[in-house]
């Protein structure tokens, strides 16, 4: 069993995972496609957390909810256009069957057939917090990060047709363990304006040429979402409870030092442009413009954080370079003794002498797909339409890389996973409005703002900006 060959022998009753726990977080922090972990977590308590379970833990304890309409729009139904209430999950639960009781409670005025509800990007650290004995029921430690668990993980409970827009995460990858039906998802700091589950093609025509990459996902599975890849996710059964985990990843540091100086830009221009229309170009999970000083605190402290995480690198590098050194001094002792050639051990030490990134590399060669990691494949071309796929598909979950522009679909729990690298194009530029074929008659600031937070851009300037502080 691929992965399990350094493990002791199973006790009985003992469950049995197809990974290590190192073998695991190697293919985490690897792979650079989503994909579904199989029969990893059939020992954890976290999967007999269905809402009717949850709500007798949470005991009369109220969480909010998000509500969106059903009906299917052109334009995506970001937070702010949405209504807000505070309930239990006892009185989510009766709303959803339809009883009598929900004529007078919170749900009253939202009729279950018009609208959803999601109770999205719910911290398990705050809502249980009186109950800390809960977060050991989540074992992330089984795939590789030990001491993860419930504490750092999100409540994700939603009704049928619960989403959240197509979005990519800023940072990190996402472990997403599905628990009750199709999941609903995690939002993030940057959004597509295109509706996947019903695109705008007049307005977004490149959208027509993304590829669909499916996977049907059940509770108990696990779903790998790489660093910056876009997806759209939408509740499709009557209840659904997941929960997951952001893995942080050395990249980040420098992400976040982007996310600050695009902060600055976009405020301080939109700001001078306009200064009481603040939520119209606001990020839809925002409610108000922060001010000049506490963007450029919040960039300082970004770069604070990541000269702090390259000093921790170069400490941890020198270690492993003394190690190294050693290392190399007793293979090459070995090898007087022997003929040059590519003997087994010769070649490992060759292979180790290389470094990290060619260890990586060829470790992402030999992924282990299979029954217990299940690939994600594109979806033949004729049946891809994204308009198709979102309205017709049974879920439309869409993940779409940001680096080669991968548009995908996911169908979880029977959910599907849906990503493409057709298009190249980012979704924010592909508004056919705003082309250069467009008739215009003159440059406007969002013109501007368009070419200055191009990623592209944004990039370079921390990196200059790096170099700047680092002398």
């Amino acid at each position: 069993m691929a992965g399990a060959e350094s493990r002791r022998p199973p006790a009985p009753g003992e469950d049995v995972k197809p990974f290590t726990p190192e073998k695991t977080r190697e293919i985490v922090m690897s792979l650079q496609q989503p994909a579904v972990f199989c029969n990893m977590v059939g020992d954890w308590p976290a999967l007999h957390w269905n809402a009717k379970y949850l709500s007798a833990v949470l005991d009369g304890k109220t969480i909010q909810f998000r509500l969106g309409l059903k009906t299917v729009d052109l334009v995506p139904q970001f937070e702010t256009r949405c209504n807000y209430v505070k309930a239990t999950l006892e009185e989510f639960l009766a709303w959803s069957c339809g009883q009598p009781s929900c004529l007078s409670g919170p749900f009253s005025c939202y009729e279950y057939s018009k609208y959803w509800a999601y109770a999205d990007y719910k911290y398990i650290a705050r809502i249980f917090e009186d109950k800390p004995e809960i977060f050991q029921d989540i074992r992330w430690s089984d795939f590789g990060f030990p001491g993860r668990s419930g504490k750092e993980s999100t409540l994700w409970i939603g009704s049928e047709g619960a989403n959240t827009p197509c979005h990519l995460d800023s940072y990190g990858c996402n472990l997403v363990l599905q628990v009750q039906g199709r999941i609903p998802y995690e939002e993030s700091s940057i959004f597509s304006k295109v509706n996947v589950a019903n695109p705008d093609l007049k307005r977004f025509p490149e959208f027509r040429n993304t590829t669909a990459h499916v996977v049907t996902l059940s509770p108990g599975q696990v779903l790998l979402v790489p660093r910056h890849w876009w997806h759209y996710v939408e509740s499709i059964d009557p209840i659904t409870v997941s929960i997951n985990s952001w893995i942080e990843l050395d990249a980040d540091h420098e992400a976040r030092v982007e996310e600050a100086i695009t902060r600055m830009l976009v405020c301080a221009i939109k700001s001078a442009e306009n200064p009481g229309a603040g939520d119209v170009w606001l990020n839809p999970t925002e409610v108000e413009a922060t001010s000049h000083e506490i963007n450029l605190q919040y960039l300082n402290k970004a770069v604070s954080a990541y000269f702090k995480c390259q000093k921790a690198s170069v400490s941890e590098q020198a270690c492993s370079s003394s190690t190294g050194t050693e290392q190399r001094t007793s293979a090459s002792r070995k090898r007087k003794k022997r003929e040059v050639g590519c003997e087994p051990e010769g070649c490992r030490l060759l292979t180790h002498e290389f470094g990290f990134s060619s260890f990586k590399a060829e470790k992402l060669q030999k992924i282990p797909f299979g029954p217990h990691l299940i690939q994600v494949l594109p979806q033949p071309q004729e049946t891809s339409s994204m308009g198709a796929v979102a309205v017709e598909s049974d879920s439309r979950d869409l993940l779409h890389e940001n680096e080669g522009g991968h548009f995908g679909k996911l169908h979880c729990t029977r959910k599907q996973l849906v990503m493409s690298n057709d298009c190249e194009t980012p979704a924010h530029q592909m508004d056919s409005d705003s082309s250069p074929n467009a008739s215009q008659t003159a440059l406007s600031t969002n013109d501007l703002l368009d070419c200055l937070v191009n990623p592209h851009v944004i990039n370079l300037v921390a990196r200059l900006l790096l170099e700047r502080t680092r002398v």
